[in-house]
């Protein structure tokens, strides 16, 4: 039987591998929890044993953030340090690869003022606003993984028999939807990546004008920019290094036309943000813009989201993603976002990506705008998709084409 710690051992050299591609003599920042730091020494040491010259950790203690929000001063959370914009700038700057391990407690805020929350999100948005625009013109190579910690876990499998009970089973559901259980999971994941790349292929050839969403309490259209292009799974940095920027994937996704969406949109899962849950929510757009968020839970977080600044006011991705997808049929409620988007159609509330357009990496923020791509210091995505949603594809010439049909690839 395999062990947690050989389990372990195999899912680093996956995200050195797959996740970053670690080449030689490059630098790579880790951000990770102090409750996951066998993992992160793990990472650390695959990275060195590729070639990279430096490994930098930024450690996470969810204990502190918790208490600084209890006790710290208002003032704190209206200003980000200015140390910490130059550190992640400096990396960028030297090519770095950049490695997330998330664990979030998804009530970890819970109780706090809405404002210092809000206000601390909109500071660090304008803090890491270079760092973002890097990560989102695929500047340097990216990835965002998991790894399991009791206060997530519990959440996820509350009828555990006990806390490490839930943990090892979150550490299977993560494993599982990274395909590490695969006789060879970096053959599975090419794999994977070349059947996703082949979706993309196929909307690219069809070039949209129009999506059209219809599912109960959904009746939505999105423009797309005439340079829109749907990617999926891997991508390559400004040295043409493959990467994989999400692990798990199960996407293809576009740039939403910024005053191009109109109507409403129902949210099928719950949405961890802000160290809150925000749930059964309800968006409208007029022209691009939100216009009313009602949500049953969480109304004043999505409210703040909304409001960060004039950009989270407007979409800046649409992606798809079959209800068959093997995140979806696990039938597991992760109340984290790098999972549940991986099981359901969804949304981004902010900023768009520029390699979601034709030329976007080399353009400016001026450019970008130009071809309808959306600005924010925000990206938060939100899952709208069911086994009850209905996608068409409008062509420019008027041509329909059925593109989701009962929540799965119809094309």
């Amino acid at each position: 039987m395999t062990t947690l710690n050989e389990q372990l051992e195999k899912y680093a050299e996956l995200i050195v591998r797959i996740g970053v591609n670690v080449q030689e003599n490059q630098e790579v920042f880790i951000t990770g929890s102090v409750e996951m730091a066998t993992l992160v020494r793990l990472v650390a040491g695959k990275a060195y044993e590729a070639g990279a010259s430096n490994v930098h950790v930024d450690w996470i203690d969810e204990t502190l953030s918790r208490l600084k929000y209890e006790k710290a001063a208002d003032d704190v959370f209206t200003r980000f340090p200015e140390w910490e914009t130059a550190k992640r700038n400096a990396f960028v700057a030297n090519g770095a690869a950049f490695i997330s391990i998330i664990s979030p407690n998804p009530d970890l805020l819970k109780g706090i003022d809405s404002k210092r929350i809000g206000n601390y999100q909109k500071a660090s948005g304008q803090g890491l606003a270079e760092f973002r625009r890097a990560i989102q013109a695929d500047k340097v190579s990216w990835t965002v993984v998991a790894a399991s910690t009791k206060d997530w876990a519990l959440k996820v499998f509350p009828n555990s028999d006990s806390e490490q009970h839930a943990v090892d089973q979150l550490w299977e559901a993560i494993f599982k939807s990274v395909r590490l259980n695969a006789p060879d999971p970096v053959k599975a994941w090419e794999e994977h990546n070349a059947t996703l790349h082949h979706k993309s292929d196929i909307l690219n050839e069809k070039h949209f004008r129009t999506l059209r969403y219809t599912a109960p309490g959904t009746e939505l259209t999105i423009d797309l920019p005439e340079k829109h292009i749907w990617v999926a799974a891997s991508s390559t940095n400004a040295n043409n290094i493959p990467f994989m920027a999400n692990m798990p994937t199960e996407e293809v996704f576009t740039v939403p036309e910024k005053t191009g969406v109109n109507g409403y949109v129902s949210s099928t899962k719950p949405l961890s943000h802000g160290g809150n849950i925000i749930d059964g929510f309800k968006i409208t757009f007029e022209k691009g813009r939100i216009v009313r968020a009602e949500a049953e839970k969480g109304q004043d977080i999505l409210q703040q989201l909304v409001d960060t600044d004039e950009g989270s006011h407007y979409l800046g991705e649409v992606a798809l993603v079959p209800h068959e997808s093997p995140i979806s049929q696990s039938n597991v409620l992760f109340f984290n976002t790098l999972f549940d988007e991986n099981a359901s159609n969804h949304l981004a509330i902010g900023s768009g990506y520029a390699f979601n357009v034709e030329g976007g990496k080399h353009m400016s923020p001026e450019e970008l705008a130009s071809n309808g791509v959306n600005s924010s210091i925000t990206h938060v995505d939100f899952m709208i998709g069911s086994a009850e949603m209905d996608i068409d594809g409008v062509q420019a010439d008027g041509t329909v084409v059925p593109v989701f049909r009962k929540g799965n690839w119809a094309i």
